[in-house]
């Protein structure tokens, strides 16, 4: 669960330093008082996108660090071990925002890109905002809840892997089929193509060879000049090195009776004149080697005219040349023999589209299975939110065509009658925005009772309805307390009171800066903050003794 959130800097908090706990926990305030800062927050150090106009005024940067105990979520900890990022039971996440630059991500204190700590933030974290019902329109959403709730995740990746081997398998079927229509064209060109790299039969290793020996013989006159040089330098002359270092070690041998300490400059110097005279004779076989062959040097210079202008017109590299070569000899088996490949990559794309038509039904025959079933669940949900006689239906269809893509073959749509007598009609065009706030939380908290999901966040999906039902939807977040850390933001006292805890939200202006703070609430701080829920600006003994019965009748 998420254990602690630390805020630095962002939009109104200066510094902000809480403690979770497990269970419900309710974040209360007055309008205004930015009670969805701690939600906007904790997406941020969960990947969301980030907005430099989030850092507080007059700061260089805002920082969000979250604390997750991980102990028993096998999922996180698996993804953790496969990035090398885990650090025993413990999950550090924090995220930057700098106004000089990008955002940047931290997970266990390691650089990260965003999106991998987006992708380890679906494993820790599930937010639901009040505007839920604006994406439960899609039909991409609808089908997604449904695989999520009925546990599809191994059925959707088999047809995700299905469909993607037909398809890429049917592309080379087409491509091949294309090619085979201009076979004989290609044939042509692909063997005067062969035949001309054939001809120029450009050996491994050649190209670096010629070129090394152009070098030697276009600078022969040179090296034979400069090598006579060094060799009177060294050699030939009387006052060369070679000689000198043998005049030189004879006369420190004379000097050796006289003080023994020479023996080491004398070593020296006979090291020095054997060094010299190998580099003499090696030099002597250089000089030797070197032709002065005007022919040779034309006749290797039209050799590599030849290989380079072949590779302009290949547009590639001289030395990429012989696998030019063969990549035309392949492409020309390819086609010798297109026919007999041609009916093997038919056969192949029927053999996987039965493949990929056995994983869509399969899929199909379950989710029409869980259909039925979650329709019953938020049915039942319904009428606890005070929608009596509504009924909620999952349609699943086949799509037009007997189409298959890589979701499958179903369109599934959410279908909803809000009142007795009332026909289904698809979710999109239920009318009324209480019932959508309604159905959009039945269909929330459903789903969310059949994740593991630790930490679930509700950020005022309670807008637009209240009294018995709002009773209601305090009950449910209460009971999914039970089994996940859940943290809702209201406006609702008869929300708030079913919380086990409850943070207050406060902001105070003094006419230059503005700041938001967030209170742990004690017993009777919490009665104080109910009886303002309940009666406004003005508290009375009444409003606050409504305050304890609420609070202790939620706890019974």
């Amino acid at each position: 669960m998420l254990q602690h959130i630390q805020i630095h800097n962002l939009v109104t908090v200066r510094e902000l330093s809480l403690d979770l706990l497990p269970g419900m926990t309710a974040l209360t305030g007055e309008t205004g008082a930015g009670k969805s800062i701690l939600v906007d927050a904790l997406g941020l150090a969960l990947g969301a996108k980030a907005d430099k106009g989030l850092i507080r005024h007059g700061c260089d940067q805002a920082e969000i660090n979250a604390v997750f105990d991980i102990n028993g979520n096998a999922a996180a900890l698996s993804w953790l071990r496969e990035q090398a990022l885990d650090s025993n039971d413990e999950c550090i996440l924090r995220r930057v925002l700098s106004r000089q630059g990008r955002s940047r991500a931290f997970i266990n204190g390691r650089p990260i890109p965003q999106a991998l700590l987006g992708e380890l933030g679906s494993l820790l974290v599930s937010i639901h905002g009040q505007h839920e019902h604006q994406t439960l329109m899609r039909a991409s959403t609808q089908r997604d809840l449904l695989d999520a709730w009925a546990g599809h995740t191994g059925l959707v990746q088999a047809m995700k892997d299905r469909h993607r081997e037909y398809s890429n398998t049917w592309r080379q079927l087409q491509e091949l089929r294309e090619r085979a229509r201009e076979r004989g064209q290609r044939l042509d060109y692909l063997q005067f193509q062969i035949d001309e790299l054939e001809k120029l039969n450009l050996a491994e290793d050649e190209l670096e060879q010629l070129e090394r020996r152009q070098k030697r013989l276009a600078h022969a006159e040179e090296l034979g000049r400069e090598l006579g040089d060094l060799m009177r330098i060294l050699s030939d002359e009387d006052q060369a090195v070679q000689p000198a270092l043998s005049r030189a070690g004879v006369q420190l041998e004379a000097l050796m009776h006289l003080d023994e300490s020479l023996l080491p400059a004398r070593e020296l110097l006979d090291s020095a004149r054997i060094q010299v005279e190998e580099a003499v004779s090696l030099l002597r076989g250089q000089a030797a080697d070197i032709e002065f062959n005007p022919a040779l040097l034309e006749e290797i210079d039209a050799r590599l005219g030849s290989i380079h202008e072949l590779a302009r017109k290949h547009q590639v590299q001289a030395r990429e040349l012989p696998d030019l070569l063969e990549q035309f000899q392949r492409e020309q088996h390819a086609l010798k023999h297109a026919d007999e490949t041609l009916a093997s990559l038919e056969q192949r794309v029927q053999n996987l589209d039965n493949q990929r038509q056995e994983a869509a039904h399969q899929l199909s025959r379950s989710r029409i299975q869980a259909a039925a079933k979650l329709a019953k669940t938020i049915t039942g949900s319904l009428q606890e939110l005070g929608m009596q006689g509504g009924v909620f239906d999952v349609e699943v269809t086949p799509l037009p065509g007997k189409e298959i893509t890589a979701h499958g073959r179903d369109s599934i749509c959410f279908m909803v009658s809000a009142n007795p007598g009332q026909s289904l009609s698809p979710l999109a065009r239920t009318a009324s925005g209480g019932e959508l706030s309604r159905i959009s939380l039945a269909i929330q908290v459903a789903t969310t009772r059949c994740t593991d999901m630790p930490t679930l966040i509700f950020d005022e999906v309670d807008s637009g309805i209240g009294g018995a039902t709002a009773e209601t939807v305090g009950r449910l977040l209460r009971q999914l307390g039970r089994d996940s850390q859940v943290l809702c933001v209201t406006h609702l006292p008869q929300v708030a009171t079913q919380a086990e805890h409850q943070f207050r939200v406060s902001k105070e202006t003094n006419g230059r800066h503005t700041e938001t703070s967030i209170q742990v609430l004690n017993k009777t701080q919490r009665v104080e903050e109910i009886a303002r829920m309940l009666g406004g600006a003005t508290i009375t003994d009444q409003t606050r003794t409504h305050a304890r019965e609420m609070i202790a009748a939620s706890q019974d």
